[in-house]
């Protein structure tokens, strides 16, 4: 039952001054707290060594088909044949040439020989496509790499941008590995900008071809994936120029794709008008061929061009069933998005790897401890839990909801619905970016908490780090990225004020827009129990407060600043909120999704683990960042007190089945390879690496 000042506070909601009064009254007579509870230390249950707190009950093994779902059989499929055959584990030193390879020979026993499909699960079940990248990228993650190229992004351009034809003329050799080909769409002075790139393909009316060329040498492709050395084909990405009867000569119709052969199916040399160049060794990654590729008047015929969005008729007439170059252009790139959908996917797979061996040789690993007694595990001190329980905590918020978005990805492949396709590239450049910049910092994080031993090559965090870092970019830059997602937001919000609808990511702030922004209520302000902090509701309405204000104070600021910088001046002012605008929006989905999660597990047990893990992650990003709900007093004093309290707790309590929960993972000693990790005696395992 509500008290009395909390219905005195309801009633006052539409009296701005006389709430002011009542609010600043709390603050001199406060009101009795609705939950039991007292203050400062006894608030909560005295903190106490991890060991010491309540231990919930994990079945891992339920815990573990939960998360890895229906196509744990596949994932199996590809770690058995890989551990049959030790010849293609790759080695901790290797030279470049022998790395790629070795890549190539991994890729081709698993299609070739394992019978592993990825291109025929990508255009049937795209959550399976995605389980099979996460597993090959844990055998080596180059051939993630080289396996989400050759499929995902030559297939997948072939397959989603061109049309019938093109799909029963290529598709045969692609699935078989007959047919390896590029994604040629990055130039060496164009990246993030694609409609500034400058390649070009020319109409020839005369010959039925299309000429393909480098004008400068800015636009040379480069970073180009199978193109140093595998590649026979190449999807170019150019802007397709058709011949016109006025002084300009030529129009520019935007940028289309184009199957471009760049070396003979038998002989396997370069084709004429084709300079093939090697990009070197690079920080990471080295068994993926990264090439440059310059194109001299290159000829090919019209049926080449990918004409799904627009198409030139024999006699150089253009035709599009959309009106403008941008739409085109949208409607292209909105087909490429399954690629950040399976980094995004697949950083998480890192992640996982990384948090896996770092909490394990945590709970091994002892030093110091009270006079006369044994060594603690370091993972019982206060400080290591800290870097390593909102870590896991993270890893599993961020595990359901990119599984949400490859459920997503699949559902807008079959149905094609716009609304949709425009939901799923808002939340895939979102998380792709957020997820891949957290798992980055966390790499560095791993390795120092496992000391010296986390700085050996063969427990793989530095080979992780380097192979990872360059997530951050390809597929996106994540700062780019991170604005479109704010840019999607403030399309939203201009639209909720003329009457238009959000889209499905975006529904919260419908409410939000009414409710969140009002003033916080005095009275919940300042609860603080256990009970309140753990409530779902308390945790996302918080959420979707603040991420609610910064779109406020964004649009307010970008409408003043626009006025005397322009448009343009007033982004770039305003960056740095924009960024943290789009980081707290998908801070919101992927706490709702993880909520979610949650309330569908069938089994009590792994149920209250999962509920365990969630709180902590959604009030460690509460305290991290209580300063915003400081400010306008979302968040009294002692409520923010009790929020630290309770997550140090609740990193407590998770410490005590984090073994369980890295466990749930499901990644065997054959995976991780680390020998700090391994399940059993892993010093011995350790020794033995290093020839005792």
């Amino acid at each position: 039952m509500e008290s009395p000042d909390q219905d005195r506070t309801a009633e006052s909601e539409s009296q701005p001054i006389a709430r002011r009064i009542e609010r600043l009254s709390l603050h001199l007579s406060p009101v009795p707290r609705p939950f039991s509870g007292t203050d400062d230390d006894s608030q909560l249950e005295v903190l106490k060594c991890s060991r010491g707190a309540p231990k919930i009950s994990v079945d891992t093994e339920n815990l573990s088909n939960y998360m890895r779902g229906k196509h744990r059989e596949i994932q199996e499929r590809v770690f058995n044949y890989f551990n049959s055959r030790p010849e293609l584990q790759t080695p901790i030193e290797i030279s470049k040439d022998d790395h790629r390879e070795l890549c190539m020979s991994q890729l081709r026993g698993l299609v070739l020989e394992a019978g592993v499909r990825p291109f025929r699960a990508l255009l049937e079940d795209p959550a399976q496509y995605f389980a099979i990248l996460e597993a090959v990228g844990s055998i080596d993650m180059s051939l993630g790499i080289k396996t989400g190229v050759q499929f995902s992004l030559w297939g997948g351009s072939v397959i989603n941008l061109g049309t019938k034809k093109h799909r029963d003329k290529y598709f045969d050799g692609i699935d078989s590995l007959e047919y390896l080909g590029c994604f040629a769409m990055t130039e060496l002075h164009h990246g993030s900008n694609v409609q500034g790139l400058q390649t070009t393909a020319t109409f020839d009316p005369f010959t039925d071809e299309f000429i393909i060329n480098t004008p400068n040498d800015g636009a040379i492709k480069w970073w180009i994936g199978n193109a140093a050395v595998h590649g026979k084909f190449a999807s170019v990405f150019a802007k397709l120029m058709l011949p016109t009867h006025d002084s300009k000569g030529v129009s520019d119709m935007g940028v289309h794709a184009f199957i471009v052969p760049i070396r003979d199916l038998k002989t396997h040399q370069t084709l004429p008008g084709i300079e093939i160049h090697d990009c070197g060794h690079k920080v990471g990654l080295n068994g993926v061929d990264n090439g440059a590729l310059r194109f001299r008047s290159v000829r090919i015929p019209r049926d080449n061009l990918l004409n799904r969005f627009g198409d030139v008729s024999r006699d150089g007439k253009y035709t599009s069933s959309l009106p403008t170059i941008n739409k085109r252009f949208a409607a292209t790139l909105g087909e490429l998005v399954g690629g950040r959908v399976g980094l995004a996917y697949s950083s998480v797979s890192v992640l996982k790897l990384a948090s896996t061996i770092a909490i394990r040789y945590s709970l091994l690993r002892q030093q110091f401890g009270p006079p006369k007694q044994p060594e603690v595990s370091i993972l019982d001190y206060q400080s290591h839990q800290h870097k390593l329980m909102p870590m896991l905590a993270s890893t599993y918020a961020f595990h359901f909801s990119t599984v949400y978005l490859v459920e997503k990805y699949a559902e807008m492949k079959k149905s094609h619905d716009e609304q949709l396709n425009a939901d799923v590239h808002a939340l895939s450049a979102g998380l792709k970016a957020y997820v891949t910049s957290y798992t980055a910092k966390s790499l560095s994080i791993c390795r120092e908490a496992c000391g010296g031993h986390g700085y050996a090559a063969v427990n793989r965090f530095g080979m992780l780090r380097n192979d990872h870092d360059i997530f951050q970019t390809f597929e996106g830059d994540n700062t780019v990225l991170l604005q479109q997602v704010a840019g999607d937001l403030l399309k939203q919000y201009q639209e909720k004020f003329q009457g238009g609808t959000f889209t499905v990511t975006w529904n919260y702030l419908k409410e939000s827009m009414n409710t969140y922004l009002s003033q916080p209520n005095p009275v919940t302000a300042r609860w603080e129990s256990s009970d309140h902090l753990r409530d779902p509701k308390f945790q996302l309405d918080a959420f979707r407060y603040r991420t609610s204000r910064l779109l406020q104070s964004v649009a307010v600021r970008l409408r003043k600043h626009s006025k005397t910088l322009g448009g343009f001046g007033a982004w770039n002012r305003c960056l740095n909120h924009l960024l943290t605008l789009a980081e707290s929006h998908v801070e919101t989905v992927i706490l709702a999704k993880f909520i979610d999660a949650v309330e569908s597990c069938p089994v009590p047990s792994s149920r209250a683990a999962l509920k365990l893990v969630c709180d902590l992650y959604a009030l460690d990003r509460i305290w991290k960042d209580i300063g915003t709900y400081r400010n306008v007093d979302y968040v009294a004093p002692n409520k923010a007190k009790a929020i630290h309290k309770l997550s140090e707790y609740l990193s407590f309590q998770v410490r005590n089945i984090a073994k369980e929960l890295v466990d749930a993972f499901d990644l065997p000693d054959e995976v991780t390879r680390a020998p700090i990790a391994m399940k059993s005696d892993a010093y011995a395992h350790y020794t033995q690496y290093a020839g005792f």
